[in-house]
């Protein structure tokens, strides 16, 4: 049974993966307009969430375990190489260039799919075994932060 760090940013990973299969889809359309809003609105749900970790989660498990070598560490170069694939979708978009846009969306769905799987399965059950005595208030900010950060 997922708890509830576990369960809540898993969830939040799967709003972010419609998001990014909306601008997929409107980018394969040629909807250019359609594609550019829909990447923003994947980009600020996906820097959300990355800001909810870095600023929240991480820190904590970091604290709480001593860990600043492992997990976390390679979660952050994961989110820096993401955003870096984002920019070269903008790109694609901006230029109207279907086949960049298809080529780059694929880099960065492996990409997300490796690292969500990583954090659904070690990761986030890591900080709720690590974090238990605090695991519902934690989950509470990070809620507040992941709605907050939406409106």
């Amino acid at each position: 049974m997922m708890t509830d760090i576990t369960r809540l940013m898993t969830h939040d990973h799967r709003e972010c993966d419609d998001l990014f299969a909306s601008a997929e889809n409107a980018a394969a359309r040629g909807e250019w307009d359609k594609a550019g809003h829909a990447l923003n609105a994947f980009a600020h749900a996906l820097e959300t969430h990355f800001s909810a970790e870095e600023e929240i989660l991480f820190p904590r498990f970091e604290a709480v375990t001593g860990m600043t070598e492992g997990p976390t560490r390679m979660m952050k170069a994961d989110h820096r190489n993401m955003r870096e694939q984002l920019d070269l979708l903008r790109d694609a978009i901006a230029q109207k260039d279907s086949s960049a846009y298809e080529g780059e969306s694929e880099t960065l769905l492996i990409m997300m799919q490796q690292h969500n799987m990583k954090e659904e399965n070690i990761l986030y059950p890591m900080c709720d075994q690590q974090l238990a005595p605090e695991r519902t208030d934690l989950a509470d900010k990070l809620s507040g932060h992941l709605d907050g950060a939406s409106k």
